[in-house]
């Protein structure tokens, strides 16, 4: 079996031929194609690691969607003082879907 792990929004994520990835939000040309940058191919046996060999591998994803993750709550109180702050964030995504590894 064949699988790579790619780094990805400062993340990284192992990653095979069909995989479905979210990553953060990924800027895209308008084919819908992305190439992710590869630290580590393992074929069957064989693990690569060298940067010179890495250079040749290419991982090929498609994009599938941008989607935004879940709200999270942030709160903020000081006791005594009446300070009180409450605010929201959701993080951007892409979902990805693994095409070619080669």
């Amino acid at each position: 079996m064949v699988y790579a792990v790619v780094r990805a929004g400062g993340r990284q994520e192992k990653v095979s031929v069909g995989t479905i990835v979210t990553l953060d939000r990924i800027k895209q040309d308008g084919s819908g194609k992305i190439e992710l940058p590869v630290l580590l191919l393992v074929d069957g046996d064989k693990v690569t690691s060298d940067a010179a060999a890495l250079a040749k591998v290419k991982v090929t994803a498609e994009v599938i969607g941008d989607l935004r993750g879940p709200k999270i709550i942030i709160q903020h109180y000081k006791n005594k003082t009446g300070f009180k702050r409450r605010m929201g964030f959701r993080a951007e995504l892409t979902r990805v879907k693994v095409t070619e590894i080669k």
